[in-house]
């Protein structure tokens, strides 16, 4: 798994790079042979881990200088030349710290979460706990909550032993939110999507009341709030992408929920001068849940895949959730929405080829691919941000491995296929 070589200065001052990523490498690997939930690693891999740890983790020493020794661990054991990953890190600076703590400053992080009937969300859910821990990991001398339900004890005591103080809640309860610590920052985690249909007013008292309570307690934050790129109309794929001028033309309950969502915040952000930004994410993955892991176990268990939605924006989560952190930064009063996904549109029917490739069979497809599909255009956080560190190519060698191997998922499909919106 480890490759170390000494070369010229390009590649040594790009050692340093390497190291952050060695610690997913090692612990992909442990955690392909280990039984699962045996070796306690998450695969959305936070991105801040610490080079000192890293090195730690491989019983080596990498001076994390310029002109250290360069060194590549591969999560999938192959060799990968070091010259092919770019100079700069945009998580790292030269000296070693974080751009992620330069970003939060001396400003606190507050995650806000609630859950989904039967299945715990926000703080507590797919993303919450990868975000908490980024937050955490970026500036570890300052306060980050945790805030849900937490119907699930395991996500509260691995929240714990990470260091976020976590705090159970029912958001629905405004007497409970108003005892909340009054942190200056809250990243707005909550939302109900699957099994709308049938229940749709529980979907919109989680997605426009419960916003309402948490933007009137925490009025003097700045609040960086979850939205989606269903408020969008559908785009043709022939061009870049709704940007977030284009007004919403949300489809189906869910998708007009969330635009309730936003109204809501944007309501209160000009009522009482609420700094913020709506978060119109794209499908974030990691290897246990995702568009691309769906692509992938279809074309492994040779089932037919629905490409009636041609097209779909993909970000590695520890890139959408580094972008959603660093938002803190760039929040506008009022609230402003900000597009944050990958930043091509990919054809499910090419990521299928190349999954089918790797497995050496053939896909199956259904549906017939329409002229148009649910993509934006995120050059907005492009310019903030810098494009995202892990690559398509990347995500595509890691999911296949996973599937392959029959490593563990959430059972949780996105239903990116649906464009009635009906979920």
């Amino acid at each position: 798994i480890v490759l170390a070589a000494e070369g010229d200065e390009a590649a040594l001052s790009q050692g340093w790079r390497a190291v952050h990523r060695g610690r997913f490498a090692v612990q992909a690997a442990r955690s392909l042979e280990a039984p699962e939930g045996g070796s306690g690693w998450d695969p959305a891999f936070d991105l801040s881990v610490d080079h000192r740890e890293a090195a730690d983790l491989f019983g080596a020493f990498v001076e994390h200088k310029p002109s250290a020794l360069g060194v590549h661990f591969h999560p999938l054991g192959r060799l990968v030349p070091i010259e092919a990953f770019p100079a700069r890190d945009p998580y790292f600076t030269e000296s070693g710290d974080l751009h992620g703590s330069a970003e939060i400053g001396d400003r606190f992080v507050q995650s806000i979460g609630e859950a989904q009937v039967g299945s715990p969300d926000g703080a507590s859910g797919k993303v919450g706990p990868t975000l908490t821990r980024m937050a955490k990991r970026a500036a570890p001398s300052k306060r980050i909550v945790a805030v849900a339900r937490f119907t699930d004890p395991e996500i509260r005591n691995r929240l714990d032993a990470w260091g976020v103080e976590t705090i159970g809640c029912d958001l629905f309860d405004r007497d409970a939110v108003a005892r909340l610590p009054r942190l200056p920052n809250v990243v707005f985690m909550v939302g109900r999507k699957f099994s709308t249909t049938g229940q749709e007013g529980l979907t919109w008292a989680t997605n426009v009341y419960l916003p309402g309570i948490v933007a009137e307690v925490f009025a003097d934050a700045c609040i960086v709030a979850f939205s989606t790129l269903c408020v969008y109309p559908f785009a043709d794929i022939a061009g870049p992408g709704w940007d977030e001028a284009a007004p919403v033309g949300p489809v189906g309950e869910y998708a007009n929920s969330c635009v309730g969502r936003e109204r809501v915040f944007q309501h209160c952000s000009a009522r009482y001068g609420t700094p913020g930004r709506l978060v119109r994410l794209n499908y974030a993955i990691d290897l246990r849940y995702g568009v691309l892991h769906e692509v992938a176990s279809r074309v492994w268990r040779e089932e037919p895949i629905d490409v009636s939605m041609p097209r779909v924006n993909i970000i590695w989560q520890g890139d959408a959730t580094a972008q959603i952190l660093r938002a803190l930064r760039h929040c506008t009063a009022p609230t402003s929405p900000l597009n944050i996904g990958g930043p091509d549109h990919v054809a499910l029917e090419d990521l299928a080829s190349i999954f089918a490739e790797r497995f050496g069979k053939q896909p199956v497809f259904k549906g017939r691919p329409a002229n148009t599909a649910w993509i934006n255009n995120t050059a907005q956080a492009t310019r903030l941000f810098g494009p995202p560190t892990v690559a398509l190519d990347q995500m595509v060698a890691w999911t296949a491995e996973w599937v392959a191997r029959d490593r563990p998922n959430y059972g949780k499909p996105t239903r990116c296929e649906v464009r009635d919106g009906r979920f």
